[in-house]
């Protein structure tokens, strides 16, 4: 893939790598790619929070370390560390956000609202990973962190509200 235009829908079918990395083309959105990477799996995270938990968190586990390897040849192949329509790693960080909450519209909303903070704003330690950690580990690991405290501040609020 050439690295110095960003590719299209057509280019991204051809390489299911890609098509995954991109998010299903979510990541090719012109304006806020990584929300629209998170849309797609707010829109999934209904049908995957049916599963048992523990087939949930199997599957993010799975989708995560597919994602180091998703991630990091995308970007390899284009040329940059981290293309900014690389958006499996968001995907992965939402549905982290959402293991064992409750399963309505409002939490999905909330975990979005809050992923897509962290993710953006970039506490500490998730900025310096960010800035320290390269590869598809370092792709995936700065969302992984972000969900993980998304998710600490949710399930916390459940734990206590419920």
């Amino acid at each position: 893939m050439d690295h110095r235009i960003n590719p299209t829908f057509s280019q991204l079918r051809k390489n299911p790598v890609h098509l995954l990395a991109f998010g299903f083309g979510s990541g090719l959105a012109p304006k806020g790619p990584g929300t629209a990477g998170t849309a797609v799996a707010l829109l999934l995270w209904p049908l995957l929070a049916m599963l048992p938990l523990y087939a949930y968190i199997v599957l993010v586990i799975a989708v995560s370390l597919l994602g180091f390897y998703l991630c990091g040849k995308t970007a390899h192949d284009m040329g940059v560390h981290d293309h900014q329509g690389i958006v499996w790693d968001e995907m992965a960080g939402y549905w982290l956000t959402m293991t064992a909450l409750p399963v309505s519209w409002s939490w999905a909303l909330a975990g979005f609202v809050l992923f897509r903070l962290f993710d953006i704003w970039k506490p500490w330690p998730i900025r310096w990973v960010d800035r320290h950690v390269g590869g598809g580990f370092g792709i995936m690991v700065d969302d992984l962190l972000a969900g993980l405290l998304a998710w600490a501040i949710l399930f916390g609020i459940c734990q206590f509200a419920f």
